[in-house]
């Protein structure tokens, strides 16, 4: 895949922090060698958090995240502020600059330690050394941190910097698949990709682009057809398929055809134990029955598009809730960068598989699901609970674990 086509939420992303006027616009032009922020000597220039997706080397592809500045003050500046804090859920990677002739302020020591809280990895960045004549004590005092002296202006260390967020992102970087640590070559692989109005016209969506990808990496043998095709598809092969992957809302026509012996799950399930927390999600699942008449479900998307009229977020899941319990609830509905879990206490949260959010951001929501005692789970998971195959759907990845 290009860098230039690497999905957002497969790409590192990195949030830039640091007080008002120490250069955090400076930092990132100076990094990507690009004006990508508007620099002035006037205070609070960056009003809100900038997002650019870029190729930056050795990282590879990226997203850099500039930030209003952490002291900023007045009911507005605390606006930003928030803003600002809601990048910390985004960040893989985070930059704290530092005006070198300053020194560290207490926002940067606040903001160190919640990183180290979040184990979120960061660099100490000490902007401006061009206007001072030694260097400061800072980098003696703060010898277990990676503190690096810049200049924005001058370029004096960037390449430097560039090369220490490679070097501390290589130790923090795991490789993760989706499905192609549980295939082998020629194995093969059914996809079950229902082409409906909810359908992008002339593509598929990302996680069956993605899983498409990985099992013709793998060297395993891919199969895709529509519900209408599968039992044809499932009678004109000489070998069984070691899976067959469907989109969830498919579930119900889908468990039908494909007999007992062969594995069953969903795109949303895979997507669960690619950047989620599948444990935690089939527990969620098996709560719903349990909720009490009137409960808040909270049904969150990662994404923001065009709801039609058979919207699975905002229109199917509430019916298929409602018909599998018999009871009303009151269903919330947020989309995009908007999870306001601190905000209003809910009885169950239901998110989308998160293939547009990057998987600190996902993990970030589940954790502050969990830390509200709220449970958890994901529309794959939720809906081949309420279609009585939810043991069935993931028992693919239990006899993998137990092989492993």
């Amino acid at each position: 895949m290009g860098y230039q086509n690497t999905p957002k939420g497969e790409r590192l992303h990195i949030g830039i922090f640091g007080r008002i006027n120490s250069g955090k616009s400076s930092i990132i032009n100076a990094i990507t060698e690009q004006e990508l922020s508007i620099v002035s000597e006037t205070r609070g220039t960056t009003t809100d958090p900038v997002f650019k997706a870029m190729e930056l080397l050795p990282l590879g592809p990226v997203v850099m995240m500039d930030t209003p500045g952490l002291d900023d003050q007045g009911e507005l500046g605390r606006k930003r502020i928030e803003k600002t804090r809601e990048v910390l859920d985004k960040s893989d990677l985070a930059l704290i600059v530092v005006n070198a002739s300053e020194g560290m302020k207490e926002e940067d020591e606040a903001l160190i330690e919640e990183l180290k809280g979040r184990k979120v990895p960061y660099i100490v960045v000490l902007n401006k050394m061009d206007l001072l004549l030694e260097r400061p004590r800072l980098l003696t005092d703060r010898k277990n941190e990676s503190v690096l002296p810049v200049s924005a202006k001058t370029m004096e260390n960037i390449h430097d910097l560039k090369e220490l967020m490679g070097k501390v992102m290589s130790t923090e970087k795991k490789e993760k698949k989706i499905i192609a640590d549980l295939i082998l070559p020629k194995d093969i692989i059914i996809l079950v990709v229902p082409i409906d109005s909810a359908a992008p016209k002339g593509r598929i969506i990302l996680p069956q682009q993605q899983v498409l990808r990985e099992i013709l990496d793998a060297r395993a043998q891919a199969i895709v057809v529509q519900v209408e095709e599968l039992k044809d598809a499932l009678s004109s092969i000489n070998r069984k398929p070691k899976l067959v992957i469907t989109d969830s809302q498919a579930f119900s026509g889908v468990k039908n055809i494909v007999p007992d012996d062969i594995e069953l799950t969903s795109f949303s399930i895979l997507m669960a134990r690619y950047k989620g927390n599948l444990h935690e999600a089939v527990k969620g699942a098996y709560l719903i029955r349990e909720l009490e008449e009137d409960a808040s479900i909270l049904i969150s998307e990662g994404c923001t598009h065009h709801k039609q009229c058979d919207d699975i977020g905002t229109v199917k899941l509430p019916q298929w809730i409602r018909n599998y319990t018999g009871k009303n609830f009151r269903f919330i509905h947020s989309s995009g960068t908007d999870f306001k879990i601190s905000e209003e206490d809910f009885d169950l949260v239901i998110h989308c598989g998160g293939c547009m959010l990057s998987e600190r951001e996902m993990q970030s929501r589940i954790e502050k699901s969990l830390k509200k005692s709220i449970p958890l789970t994901n529309y794959g998971i939720a809906i081949a609970h309420m279609n009585g195959i939810l043991d069935r759907s993931i028992r693919f990845f239990m006899k993998e674990q137990e092989g492993s």
